[in-house]
């Protein structure tokens, strides 16, 4: 399954006039060469647009290695994957 990502600079448009840059965590792990090719492609997405990206290495936290086990990488904009 795919999915698109919408990003909209901030301020742009009329429908996002209100809009606020958001930090967008990338769920990954060291050596995931999809990993890494996902945070390239948002890199370059965001660029401009006020959003910024932050990391986080699943098998650092037992809990999440548990909860996400091999279904990396994942993006997500607060709590929305």
């Amino acid at each position: 399954m795919s999915k698109t990502l919408t990003l909209h600079p901030q301020g742009a448009g009329r429908d996002c006039k209100d809009a606020k840059a958001s930090t967008l965590t990338l769920y990954t792990r060291a050596g995931c060469p999809l990993c890494e090719e996902t945070a390239a492609e948002v890199r370059a997405l965001i660029v401009g647009t006020g959003h910024s990206l932050g990391y986080v290495d699943v098998d650092a936290d037992p809990l999440l290695k548990a909860q996400y086990g091999w279904d990396v990488p994942l993006l997500f904009d607060g709590g929305t994957e």
